[in-house]
């Protein structure tokens, strides 16, 4: 093969991420596997109560334990207000490291480091504490009510979002039919496998290095910064391996009381939270509960729709604005409907803070769309396909908010090759043959759309910053400031690397998530880890190949148009029996052109791409049970170009087990004090392994010209359109309407008892 016809085949490739091995083999290190010299041991007291005063607090008992190091709360700590979720400008600060008042069962009331864990866990219940009880709220729809006692100065109403196009009130005068439902989500947890830790060193030069398995170094480090007078030069994040994220490694949640600690003791100090303190005292998804209403045609077209969110923020502010904002905007992105408005309104409760998890509102947003679209479906006599494929956005979408574009949009396309795949037709003959025998078992199919962005774009800056350096060796060590999580972001940056300079996958080593050795990035949140990284590495690759064209055409020589890289050398396209490793240009550049191969490259993203996604499910219930078993499920994404199928679909694969999850039997229980009743995977129930159907995955395959290599996300719309095509399912299979999530056992005979009667 002629050097002319050869061509890097790393992108397209089906490869692991690259640190899987050392995960399988329980090699890989984590945050609560770090050990420091002189390690103290912390520990939290948590609120008993849903919302309190604080009257008098004791520490002196816990203070002369032996092996009791340093005791903290309110009263000797900074009380400087700040928001959890990032540092924006705009975002309201209302947390505090600790508080004079608590607001949830599981707030933060004091914390000890100590010699031992043991000692630690005996010192803080040696912390008296008495409270002066306030009204609480765990439901929303209550905390928001005018005369309702204030979480927080000004009212419970954190913020109202409203956006819209077109006149919907209009839109409604001219429809045939309209239809009104109410839906309701729980919070639930995010359940990573690792719980949330943070390791913190305080030195002697007065730097504070903290440990964390964060999704967002920088925005931890600007926290830490104001929290206790430091520069950024004498603060240090590093993201350690993430044990799973889904958004809910994003807040800072135990980063700052280490680093308290450690500053009070001169000593590293390590807190780790148990499961039972996981649950209730770090962030959930936000329960929401939906009011939609919808305008139609008699031939389904849909004239007008009118969405209204009420979104329980949790105790603080933390990044529930993001999401009522990005929520919102995500749903001008997929149906076009000329006449629609949405309405988000946050509300403050005596509940876990609410944060973003993978989807960032979307999956509650396209719940209550998509199952309303089932229940229209049903009343106009259509095939739910039928419904979608006459109001589904059409290829090269606009925001008719603004006339922004969207990139390549094909959720019709994804529609069409799901149905397929998973047979819909037949499908749709074994539900009917099903509810026509009316045996102990139910089939039913279900489907449902969704969409999500590709960054932050247009919302404020959004850019990633990668360094790539050359070894004299000819090795490359890549930099990156963002964080992998498990979704392989950094692995598909080296394979970037590797496709633009023929440098083997082997040759790379990686820094990532360092704020003292990488350049700084947005954060690994909003679906940004390929389209807007993976962009950065292409970038930096780009540049450094420029230097290394210019080393090649002078070592070679040859013209520098006519040298390629691919095998881990440049060759020459004019005399093919020239060539150069990678080593050899390294020490070219060191000893003739005086000079260190390496570049520093800041991406920004110009342009919003959306992904979009089509969900098919089939299920049996169990009419005697009320179990539900899924059978089959096809999901089919419009992702651009899928640059490592193999990462794609496994990313697909664990969002599906989450939204079965989600719609089936998860959500945070409350009892009448507000305290979590489910604290523990015994008694908090996600889906396993073993509950799981055969997946069948599918691809648009059309290239989004903006995107890297024809690329758009996949981490988070993969898990959107889930729990309304498995609620639709569900529904169509016992013939029941369904509004609220979790459908369990239970709900599920509730529902059968009711059609019997």
């Amino acid at each position: 093969m002629s050097n002319e016809a050869v061509v890097n085949q790393v992108i397209g490739s089906r490869l692991p991420i690259r640190d899987a091995v050392n995960k399988a083999t329980g090699n890989l290190k984590y945050v609560a596997d770090r050990k420091l010299p002189r390690m103290l041991h912390a520990k939290i007291l948590f609120s008993p109560v849903a919302h309190a005063k604080i009257k008098s607090i004791d520490l002196s008992k816990a203070e002369a334990l032996p092996g009791v190091r340093a005791v903290v709360c309110y009263q000797n700590v900074p009380q400087v207000p700040f928001n959890c979720c990032g540092e924006n400008i705009d975002e309201t600060k209302n947390e505090r490291l600790f508080d004079s008042v608590v607001r949830y069962v599981g707030d933060k009331v004091a914390a000890v480091a100590a010699d031992t864990m043991a000692i630690a866990e005996k010192a803080v219940k040696l912390i008296e504490v008495e409270y002066e009880p306030l009204p609480f709220y765990v439901d929303p729809e209550e905390a928001m009510k005018e005369d309702a006692y204030p979480i927080h100065e000004g009212g419970n109403i954190a913020e109202t979002v409203n956006l819209s196009q077109g006149d919907v009130d209009a839109g409604f005068e001219a429809a045939d039919l309209i239809f009104e439902d109410r839906y309701h989500l729980p919070a639930i947890h995010h359940a990573a496998i690792e719980t949330h830790a943070a390791l913190a060193d305080y030195d002697s030069n007065g730097k504070l290095t903290v440990y964390s398995p964060t999704q967002d170094a920088f925005a931890v480090r600007v926290n830490l910064s104001r929290l206790f007078g430091l520069k950024m030069s004498q603060v240090r994040v590093v993201s350690d391996p993430i044990g799973g994220g889904f958004g809910g490694k994003i807040d800072m949640i135990l980063e700052h009381v280490a680093a308290v600690l450690s500053i009070k003791t001169g000593r590293p100090v390590r807190l780790v939270f148990t499961r039972r303190e996981d649950i209730p005292s770090s962030h959930s998804r936000h329960e929401m509960i939906g009011y939609i209403r919808t305008g139609v045609k008699k031939d389904g077209t849909v004239v007008a729709q009118d969405v209204r969110m009420i979104i329980n923020a949790g105790a603080f502010a933390g990044g529930t604005s993001s999401v009522a904002w990005a929520m919102g905007g995500k749903l001008f992105r997929l149906m076009d409907i000329p006449n629609l408005r949405f309405q988000g309104i946050e509300v403050y409760t005596n509940c876990t803070c609410g944060a973003a998890m993978r989807g960032f509102g979307s999956p509650q947003l396209f719940f209550a769309q998509q199952r309303q679209f089932n229940k229209i479906a049903q009343a106009l006599n259509m095939d739910m396909l039928d419904l979608l494929r006459k109001n589904l956005m059409g290829e090269h979408g606009v925001d008719r908010r603004n006339n922004t574009p969207l990139g390549n949009t094909y959720p019709k396309a994804c529609v069409e090759q799901g149905a397929a795949l998973f047979h819909w037709e037949e499908g749709l003959a074994e539900q009917a043959a099903s509810q026509a025998e009316g045996g102990r078992y139910r089939i039913g199919v279900g489907m449902a759309v969704g969409d999500h962005g590709n960054g932050v774009f247009g919302v404020h800056p959004d850019t990633t910053g990668i360094i790539l350096r050359m070894n004299e060796d000819g090795s490359l060590v890549l930099s990156s400031g963002c964080c992998d999580m498990g979704n392989g972001s950094v692995s598909l940056q080296g394979q970037l690397v590797s496709e633009i300079l023929g440098v083997p996958l082997s040759d790379i080593a990686y820094i990532q998530g360092d704020t003292d050795a990488t350049l700084w990035d947005l954060g690994n949140y909003s679906s940004r880890g390929t389209y807007v990284s993976g962009a950065a590495a292409v970038k930096a690759a780009n540049a450094l190949k420029k230097m290394l064209i210019e080393e090649a055409a002078d070592l070679l020589p040859d013209d520098p148009a006519r040298i390629v890289f691919h095998d881990g050398k440049a060759w020459s396209l004019n005399y093919p029996d020239r060539s150069a490793t990678m080593e050899e240009l390294a020490h070219h550049a060191h000893h003739k052109s005086q000079r260190d191969l390496v570049v520093a490259e800041t991406f920004a993203s110009q342009a919003m791409a959306v992904s979009y996604g089509a969900h098919f499910v089939k299920v049996r219930v169990d009419t005697q049970t009320g179990k539900v078993e899924p059978l089959d499920y096809v999901a089919v994404h419009d992702v651009g170009r899928p640059l490592n199928p193999m990462n794609v679909e496994g990313q697909i694969e664990g969002a599906v087990q989450m939204g079965l999850g989600y719609a089936l039997c998860e959500g945070i229980e409350r009892d009448e004090t507000g305290k979590v009743t489910n604290n523990s995977f015994r008694q908090y129930r996600i889906f396993t392994a073993a509950q799981m159907p055969p997946i069948r995955i599918g691809f648009v395959n059309e290239v989004e010209e903006t995107g890297p290599y024809g690329a758009k996300s996949i981490g988070e719309c993969s898990v959107v359109p889930a729990p309304a095509a498995i609620a639709n399912a569900v529904s169509n299979a016992v013939g029941r309407d369904f509004h609220n999530l979790p459908l369990k056992p239970a709900v599920i005979l509730e529902a059968l008892s009711q059609e019997q009667a």
